[in-house]
């Protein structure tokens, strides 16, 4: 009996410390953010070549995601979470300290390699952790990194505007809170990272390439949610500029609370109805924001898109636990991995084609890429 308690006790604290590990990366990319302008005016440039720094942080998560898995399986999830989480930290400290665009591009490098490799290795921890508990848990791990990213935004706001500490100081702080953590709960981190595969970079096959593909789709709608909703509202549809962040907050706010609940919604109605389901929602969303004239409708067209797509990658995170083509620790980078490529190219995407033709066009393509999402998850629940 008291094995079984020590057990279910071990258990708990590894589920605390994977919500712990996702909360950490979302609280550093939130300081993070706040640090892009600083850094613009520190090193004087204009904002194409900042653009072009920006793109080395997903060069290195690009680098890192395919190889973190094998990374994994040979040293454990403890051993490299902890040390990733530690250069995390550290790197947030010295991104405020760049003097130069050479030690610019070597910092963000590292920096982005260090963020692939966190948002794998968490995710594969997570997977095992679910599976071991037997009950779902994904959907509230993913809201975590929402709750660092609100929490370290809301602070480092208090930091820097109220209490008028400069960016250095409010990032020494941010890393000491980050590192207290890390430390608190890195004893409860898996030793373990999976099996050995063989192979070293993680590519994806059979039906974990489209398990990719449904990730990548999921991404490239949060991203460009993110990147053009204000665009589409002030220029698409005349909206005032000062309204041009609250199509991104519904949505935002729509996901956040989804994640929260989508566990115990998963128990309820069933995984694939809530994917199913949500995919609907999503493309309703999506239709209400093209053809709608009212505010309202609008505004509801983003916070659908929010329900619509909140779980659906917590779910397919969750299915990779299932299948049999490939190890967990190889499956997650090589599913995260094209997930990512759909927040970097997405964008890009969008903007291209609305520029050859419209953003209403552009925001039908993604309503359409929404339909597809929901024909390979009914594909994908026959097969799994």
């Amino acid at each position: 009996m008291l094995k079984i308690k020590l057990n279910q006790s071990l258990q708990t604290m590894q589920q605390h410390s994977t919500r712990a590990i996702f909360f950490i990366n979302g609280f550093g990319a939130a300081t993070w953010a706040p640090l892009v302008p600083f850094l613009r005016e520190r090193l004087a440039i204009t904002e194409d070549t900042l653009g072009m720094l920006l793109l080395c942080i997903g060069i290195g998560s690009l680098i890192a995601m395919p190889i973190a898995g094998t990374v994994a399986a040979k040293f454990g999830c403890r051993k490299v979470l902890t040390l990733a989480g530690i250069i995390f930290s550290l790197l947030l400290l010295m991104i405020c300290n760049i003097s130069n665009l050479t030690s610019a591009v070597i910092i963000l490098l590292l920096f982005g390699t260090v963020m692939g490799c966190l948002d794998v290795v968490m995710n594969i921890q997570a997977v095992m952790v679910e599976k071991s508990a037997g009950r779902r848990m994904m959907s509230g791990m993913h809201a975590m990194w929402s709750v660092g990213g609100f929490v370290g935004a809301g602070l480092f706001g208090i930091w820097v505007g109220m209490l008028k500490l400069t960016p250095f100081t409010s990032t020494i702080i941010a890393a000491v809170i980050m590192l207290s953590l890390l430390f608190g709960f890195a004893n409860y981190f898996l030793p373990t990272g999976g099996e050995s595969s063989g192979s070293i970079i993680a590519i994806p096959r059979g039906i974990v390439v489209f398990f990719g593909i449904i990730t990548c789709i999921a991404y490239l709608v949060e991203g460009a949610i993110m990147d053009w909703s204000g665009v589409f509202l002030t220029t698409a549809k005349g909206f005032d500029i000062s309204l041009a962040g609250v199509g991104f907050t519904m949505f935002s706010a729509a996901m956040f609370t989804m994640r929260l609940i989508g566990d115990r919604l998963v128990q309820i109605i069933g995984q694939k109805t809530v994917v199913i389901i949500g995919s609907v929602i999503t493309f309703v969303g999506f239709m209400l924001l093209i053809f709608a004239e009212n505010q309202t409708l609008m505004y509801a067209g983003f916070f659908l898109i929010g329900i619509g797509s909140a779980n659906v990658v917590p779910v397919f995170f969750s299915l990779i636990g299932k299948q049999k083509v490939m190890p967990v620790n190889m499956a997650v980078p090589a599913v995260s991995t094209l997930g990512y490529a759909g927040v970097l190219l997405g964008p890009a995407v969008i903007g291209f084609l609305a520029h050859q033709t419209s953003l209403f066009v552009a925001f039908g393509l993604l309503a359409g890429l929404v339909a597809l999402q929901l024909i390979i998850a009914n594909y994908i629940f026959k097969r799994i």
